[in-house]
């Protein structure tokens, strides 16, 4: 196995307390406004799939579908998926999935948020080098989401005065 082509793992500090930068990643609406998927009244358990239309353009036609495997607050969130799933005719049911694992830690001017996608080892080989790169290229796009998303909202935040 090589850890180089199984992992993509990306770090970011967040200039924001992780209590917030938490409500981010378990609040499933919260979530899915910056991840680019509709998941209005919708909540992540773990244990449980959560589904929700792609609101990304050009993967609006895609159904977004998670395991859910841990919730522990403010410390670790996860799920598994189908990496790069996005050809509607095909059925990706029977592969393996990768799992995504969001971690927190306290520093000194914020949250580091470390995002880690791991198991590309075991996509079927046709398609690892593909979903891989677009996987990794799709983190760097998540990591200036998830920033941006908390900018405006820490903004909004502030302007409500709480």
């Amino acid at each position: 196995m090589n850890p180089a082509s199984d992992r993509i793992e990306r770090k970011i500090l967040l200039k924001a307390p992780r209590s917030r930068v938490w409500r981010m990643l378990a609040n499933a609406e919260m979530f899915g406004q910056w991840f680019g998927v509709a998941l209005e009244g919708k909540r992540f358990v773990a244990g449980e799939w959560t589904q929700g239309q792609i609101t990304y353009p050009g993967y609006e036609h895609l159904l977004w579908n998670v395991l859910v495997e841990r919730v522990e607050p403010e410390r670790v969130f996860s799920f598994r998926w189908h990496p790069y799933a996005v050809e509607p005719e095909v059925d990706y049911s029977q592969e393996p999935t990768t799992l995504v694992k969001f971690e927190l830690q306290d520093m000194d001017e914020g949250t580091l948020l470390t995002v880690v996608e791991s198991g590309f080892d075991h996509v079927p080989q046709s398609r690892r080098l593909k979903a891989f790169r677009m996987d990794s290229r799709g983190w760097d796009e998540q990591m200036n989401n998830i920033e941006q998303f908390l900018a405006e909202n820490t903004k909004a935040h502030e302007r409500q005065g709480s």
